[in-house]
């Protein structure tokens, strides 16, 4: 969750700035259709559309940090 631009955020972690290590490390590029449908949303939907999202990406086999 970020109160940035999805593409501001990734390249904050690109550069090392509030950065997720597996990000700066291994980040290639964002995938919007898996989070466009969902911006804007209010916090406390926010926060558990995370932890979702996070289960439901590592269940397709994607790598993910974070988000538990």
């Amino acid at each position: 969750m970020t109160g940035l631009d999805p593409q501001a955020r990734f390249q904050n972690h690109k550069r090392g700035y509030k950065a997720a290590g597996i990000v700066t490390k291994y980040g290639l590029r964002l995938l919007p259709e898996l989070y466009e449908y969902l911006n804007p949303m209010p916090f406390e939907a926010a926060s558990q559309m995370e932890k979702d999202l996070a289960a439901d990406l590592r269940r397709q086999g994607y790598t993910v940090t974070g988000g538990t």
